[in-house]
């Protein structure tokens, strides 16, 4: 008989967790302002704010750390970090952050100012507020399947070609520094983005002289739904279709924290000497000297062999199957999901799940909330929170999609928490229709509201 499937690791130390009582959540939601980012981390039972920075690094990433240089400048982490770039990525020039948002901050100091459109793949929360934040302007032009969580499309993350180049077209040249391309795009239900697409995409600016910027936080679970969904692709090995992805790519921004497993870290990368030497000087105005920029050696070197780790294929295989378990745990209990689900988390339908709770009320919110007094696991609104005010309007924007992610830590939780989620989120939704009643702002920041607001039951 053929054998079932089996994780691609062991574990060999834990960490204890504790489960609360829904008496002490009660206390604890309130005193949060029901925002779960307000939440201590010992009031949470499963942690599923957030895949950034929460995974569990491999023996030879801790035995990397421990090898790290701590020299300022030309610290030979900084080396590997580059050698891993350029040999995985396929960049000459790079810069570490600290993290995803300073590398979009650097860059984006570099490229964006005042009166900017920039199109792409439904940005996400810091790439459109850094947007924001210079006065320009995000435009979404991601394909209409992605906002309808019952079609089954291989690749909702895709850009629309039409609704890019209308955009290209009616816009004056120096006013689109770049488009981003958001791989996997997290904002549609970490959803990849195909090779034909990225591909067109590269046509489309060449024909009108853009700059092609891809947000790669995710690239590699993206490498591997390109090889398990795309034709052609196959027979390849992951790092051969990052490789080609990134071949379409003038410059990237990343988040080391997801797919290169690691606590910290981040970088930018691009093909320009010119844009590089820009760069460099805002790097070191806010991340520090262009040979750490914001970290440590040892965290350099634990992201090197990460890049290298992240881009295996037995270990995609396995962090993506227990997100498509949990997936499927929860489609038979009936719970409405984003499918095919993503890479790295399930989004749950709130607006399929609570279409009684008014817009105005924010149900992805609302729903978090219950789900965390529930069980004591701990969600994310993908929503109308998130989705913050029009800053020119100041009146709030309600997406298309009103998703609570779900997002699994890699090399984290078995499948035993992945049941434990699942069954909970049953067991609101058995009690769904005695949800009439939602969430309002009490106080709220002008920018990225949702990280730290404040929230009243209606």
């Amino acid at each position: 008989m053929e054998l079932p499937f089996a994780e691609s690791y062991k574990i060999k130390m834990v960490e204890p967790v504790r489960r609360s009582t829904r008496e002490e959540r009660e206390v604890w939601i309130k005193e949060a302002n029901y925002n779960l980012f307000k939440l201590k981390s010992g009031q949470v039972f499963i942690d599923l704010l957030t895949d950034s920075g929460t995974g569990a690094m491999s023996d030879r990433q801790w035995s990397e750390m421990m090898l790290g240089d701590e020299s300022y400048a030309g610290a030979s982490s900084y080396f590997k970090m580059k050698d891993a770039i350029s040999e995985i990525l396929g960049f000459e020039y790079f810069l570490p952050t600290h993290q995803g948002r300073a590398a979009e901050n650097v860059l984006f100091s570099a490229l964006i100012k005042a009166g900017d459109i920039i199109p792409g793949n439904s940005h996400f929360d810091t790439t459109k507020g850094h947007i924001e934040f210079r006065k320009a302007k995000a435009v979404d032009c991601t394909i209409s399947e992605a906002f309808d969580t019952t079609v089954l499309h291989p690749f909702k993350g895709n850009i629309d070609l039409g609704k890019l180049e209308d955009v290209l077209k009616s816009t004056p040249r120096e006013k689109i520094p770049c488009i981003v391309v958001t791989v996997t795009c997290n904002s549609s239900g970490g959803q990849p983005v195909s090779m034909e697409n990225i591909r067109n995409v590269r046509s489309l600016a060449d024909k009108y002289g853009i700059m092609v910027v891809f947000d790669s936080a995710r690239f590699a679970e993206n490498a591997y739904f390109i090889k398990t969904r795309e034709e052609g692709y196959a027979g390849k090995t992951i790092r051969e279709i990052v490789r080609e992805m990134f071949s379409y790519a003038d410059a990237m921004t990343m988040s080391s924290k997801k797919d290169a497993i690691v606590n910290m870290g981040g970088f930018i990368a691009m093909r320009s000497k010119e844009l590089f030497d820009k760069a460099s000087v805002f790097n070191i105005m806010f991340e520090g000297y262009i040979t750490y920029g914001g970290m440590s050696g040892r965290d350099m070197n634990a992201l090197a062999q990460g890049l290298r780790e992240g881009t295996e294929f037995d270990y995609l295989e396995t962090r993506i199957s227990q997100v498509a378990y949990l997936g499927e745990r929860l489609l038979h209990f009936g719970v409405p999901v984003q499918q095919p689900f993503g890479g790295h988390a399930i989004f749950v339908d709130a607006k399929r799940f609570l279409p009684q709770i008014p817009k105005e009320q924010f149900q992805a919110q609302t729903l978090a909330v219950e789900l965390y007094l529930e069980s004591g696991v701990r969600g994310v609104e993908i929503g109308a929170l998130l989705a913050d005010r029009d800053p020119d309007t100041r009146e709030n924007r309600y997406p298309a999609l009103e998703l609570l992610r779900l997002t699994i830590p890699r090399r984290v939780y078995t499948n035993n928490h992945m049941d434990y989620v699942a069954t909970a989120l049953g067991n609101v939704f058995e009690r769904r229709n005695n949800i009439i009643k939602g969430l309002k702002i009490t106080g709220e920041a002008p920018i990225m509201r949702h990280f730290t607001v404040d929230l009243a039951r209606v």
